[in-house]
């Protein structure tokens, strides 16, 4: 056939051969062939038709190349699991990758590994090869082998590969012979267990640096720390891992002494397993930052694996934890109770306790009598339906998280069963309870019985708090003199009125609060502007107090007691503007200086319990008189600087506490006549009372003390932020005043630093309540009943912290509920110390 009627002269297809340069003859009649006008636009059509057509066929081949294509992609995913082998002695060799009965049994173990993944379709498509990490005892006569397994499979068929893993589990369980279908009958593997999972991602980023690996056995005890704990930060991008070996029939036992890590889990973080690798169905815990849980973990058998991951970015000192062995049955668990009335715990509670642990106890009283349990304390893990993991049963009912409903639980006959169950991952620190006997007619003989069967002294009925949880002790009471009765006939201590907050439950006692009239606003200076007013750009008030809280502050010429006085002169509306994150004085002084009352590298989250932990603290200081011990408190001001009451440095018959000589101050402490590295000792340079304090009103009650040479500011030892003068701590605001309990004037000390939760109480209520408290003074109250303000220290701190997480204090609080307004003493500290 003509190459002109093959359809080439419709489709012309350039050949590699072709000459590119070739010229055709010129046509004799040019005009004749030239296109008119019509044609032309037709062409051009057609052009267009041709190139939407191409365009559309290059987006349809992206698209399949995308979605077809793309799926032959290939991505490594790392398996990590153990395999259970009965029949098979273990042996001190196991422990050495190097000898030969290692590398003997790990090339049995690989090959095992490969026939069970032989067996399944997918498994065995995109296998590629075993190793073999480690080996430990098992039960009986058996070997438990921790290996990695790699697969190289399509990004799509992640979901599946990782389904069948999971599938391999019960199988393996159910077969434990099917190894001699590969292996020759003088060498087979019995397998009686088969866990694995995919390796946390995070353990295989590309950018680690340094990678080590540490073997340590555990029947001395010792100590465990990151690289450069105490003295400098942990590496970055490091992969750090330490394997734990107690002695047969014995747990391992890590208590972390100190953990201060970044708070983002997903850059540096610690994670612990009950195995001899990283195997996730093994998590005991992952922690970053400054955890405040307990931090004390037992295997359930004789190996544990500790594993340390840092991202390049802001390395913080690390951890230290110390090391050692106990007995598999050294737990008290279960049994037998039928004293009238006796406590029970989880296992080494208040450790956390061990995985794959069950303890049953089976209380049985007299036969007249009915028994009660009571949690003191109670903490498993997530509140999760049917409570699935780790629980407690208490007559059939399952109970797991950290807020029961109730925390009492009765029976209806002399008996009563309570169970304790933890799965293989995740611990906790478990639970304590006590239970009692009691008769049904009478369940709390001479105390207060609550609606919910919780028994109290009787003491607590009727004092303003809800010492039941329900709120029945606090019904139907005859309100004391020192007490406010709300509308609805609960009492509540007057102090709590006009503070902001709703103590009734009915809001009665934040009404008749102010002088303004319904629908106005009451400035900070007094007056009253109508409430349309507020947040107009305009200074209504005077003080620019109605324009303090709006998404936009004023720029203010005029100042007053009440707004922020940028260091240009100029006065912003804003409450509270400084180091809140946003710049709000054109010359950016209300963001300088705030790296104070950060706690460094810890958050500024605080939870309940009286005990702090080391280093939540940072400012407080105790002062010690020489030959004396500790005697008031002080707050760390800068690396030279401290501040404290007065009252704490006047003359006392042959005591000249006004001399700097006579103190020591100590910086870092949290128990008292136990000393670290943290803690540091300084003597003092000078003392500088304020010259018009008073002795009789503790009005002015405010020190300075100098140390005698600089101390190194670390996460131990930091300043306490200290308020500009127009900074407004509200009625209602929480704060925590923190010491060891000891006074200038006796008093039992606690040896561990203590702290209370206290609130700030409304200055015009707290006038009127207390005499001798003048404008110099702030007061403030306990949250719960039964706290004693007395657990703090005459010269330490009330720390109360802003929205921005910085802490601010109010030092030296001179008697229960009053302290030292610090904010009227600005200038005066600035000009004595330069702080």
């Amino acid at each position: 056939m003509d190459s002109m009627d093959s359809g080439l002269r419709f489709s012309p297809k350039q050949d590699a051969e072709w000459d590119t340069v070739l010229q055709f003859l010129p046509a004799s009649d040019s005009k004749h062939l030239e296109k008119k006008p019509g044609r032309r636009k037709k062409l051009w059509i057609g052009v267009g038709l041709l190139l939407s057509a191409l365009a559309l066929s290059l987006l349809t081949g992206l698209l399949v190349w995308h979605f077809h294509l793309r799926r032959d992609v290939r991505v490594k995913r790392i398996y990590i699991g153990s395999m259970g082998i009965s029949n098979q002695p273990f042996t001190a060799a196991y422990e050495d990758p190097a000898s030969q009965q290692f590398t003997k049994l790990a090339s049995l173990v690989k090959k095992q590994l490969k026939l069970i993944y032989s067996k399944d379709s997918v498994l065995g498509k995109y296998f590629r090869d075993s190793s073999v990490q480690a080996f430990s005892e098992g039960d009986g006569d058996s070997v438990v082998a921790y290996y990695e397994s790699e697969f190289e499979l399509p990004v799509p068929q992640q979901d599946s590969v990782d389904k069948a893993i999971e599938s391999l589990e019960p199988a393996a369980g159910s077969q434990p012979s099917r190894g001699r279908q590969m292996l020759k009958p003088t060498d087979p593997l019995n397998v009686n267990s088969f866990v694995s999972r995919a390796k946390d991602p995070r353990m295989m980023r590309s950018s680690f640096i340094e990678k080590k690996s540490f073997n340590v056995h555990v029947s001395k005890a010792g100590v465990v720390q990151s690289p450069g704990f105490p003295d400098s930060s942990y590496p970055p991008n490091a992969l750090l891992q330490w394997q734990l070996r107690a002695d047969r029939g014995h747990r391992v036992k890590l208590d972390f002494h100190t953990l201060i890590l970044e708070e983002d889990c997903q850059q540096d973080f610690i994670k612990i397993y009950d195995a001899l690798v990283a195997m996730e169905p093994r998590v005991l815990t992952e922690q970053c930052g400054y955890p405040h849980g307990s931090l004390s973990f037992l295997s359930s058998g004789n190996v544990m694996f500790l594993t340390m991951i840092t991202s390049d970015e802001k390395n913080f000192p690390g951890f230290r934890a110390n090391y050692s062995q106990i007995p598999l049955n050294a737990a008290n668990c279960g049994g037998k109770l039928t004293a009238d009335k006796g406590s029970f715990s989880s296992p080494f509670f208040p450790s956390n306790y061990p995985p794959t642990t069950t303890c049953v106890w089976d209380i049985e009283v007299p036969k007249e009598k009915f028994v009660k349990v009571q949690f003191k304390e109670f903490s498993l893990g997530r509140d999760a339906k049917g409570c699935p993991k780790d629980y407690v049963d208490v007559n059939g009912q399952r109970l797991c998280g950290s807020n029961l409903e109730s925390s009492v639980f009765t029976s209806r006959s002399n008996k009563m069963t309570v169970k304790f169950n933890s799965d293989k991952s995740y611990v906790d620190q478990g639970f304590t309870a006590e239970y009692e006997a009691f008769v049904p007619t009478n369940p709390c003989p001479g105390e207060f019985q609550c609606s919910n069967n919780l028994c109290i002294n009787t003491t607590l009925q009727c004092d303003g708090w809800n010492d039941c949880g329900d709120g029945t002790d606090e019904d139907n009471c005859k309100c004391e003199a020192s007490q406010m009765k709300c509308k609805n006939g609960r009492c509540k201590p007057k102090f709590w009125e006009c503070d902001g907050l709703d103590d009734c439950g009915d809001n009665s006692d934040e009404e008749n609060c102010g002088q303004c009239k319904p629908g106005e606003f009451t400035c900070r200076n007094g007056r009253c502007i109508s409430e349309k007013l507020k947040c107009n750009r305009k200074d209504d008030c005077s003080d620019g107090s109605d324009e303090s809280t709006c998404e936009k502050s004023l720029v203010l010429q005029q100042c007053s007691e009440f707004t922020f006085r940028c260091r240009s002169g100029l006065c912003i509306s804003k409450q509270n503007p400084e180091c809140d994150g946003e710049q709000d004085c054109e010359d950016g002084s209300d963001e300088d200086n705030c790296e104070c009352g950060t706690r460094p590298y810890r958050s500024s989250r605080i939870v309940g319990g009286q005990a702090s932990r080391e280093g939540e603290w940072p400012w407080q200081v105790s002062l010690h008189v020489r030959g004396k011990g500790h005697t008031c408190g002080a707050s760390v001001l800068s690396s030279r600087w401290l501040v404290t009451a007065a009252h704490c440095v006047q003359d006392s018959g042959k005591v000249k506490y006004s001399q700097a000589n006579q103190w020591q101050a100590l910086m870092g402490l949290h128990v008292q006549g136990l000393t670290n590295e943290w803690t540091v000792r300084r003597n003092l340079k000078r003392i500088i009372t304020h010259k018009d304090y008073d002795p009789s009103t503790y009005d002015n009650d405010i020190a300075l003390m100098e140390l005698d040479s600089d101390v190194t500011l670390n996460q131990n030892i930091w300043p306490i932020c200290l308020p500009s003068t127009t900074h407004n701590f509200p009625a209602g605001q929480e704060a925590w005043i923190t010491g060891w309990g000891a006074t200038r004037e006796g008093g039992v000390a606690a040896a561990i630093l203590q702290k209370a939760e206290v609130r700030v109480i409304n200055g015009t209520v707290c006038k009127k309540l207390m005499s001798d408290v003048t404008d110099r003074m702030l007061c403030a109250g306990v949250l719960k009943g039964g706290v004693d303000a007395c657990q703090g220290d005459s010269g330490g701190p009330l720390s109360v912290t802003g929205a921005n997480g910085r802490w601010s204090s109010w030092p030296a609080w001179n008697k229960p509920g009053v302290y030292t307004r610090i904010t009227k003493y600005r200038g005066w500290i600035t000009e004595h110390s330069g702080v």
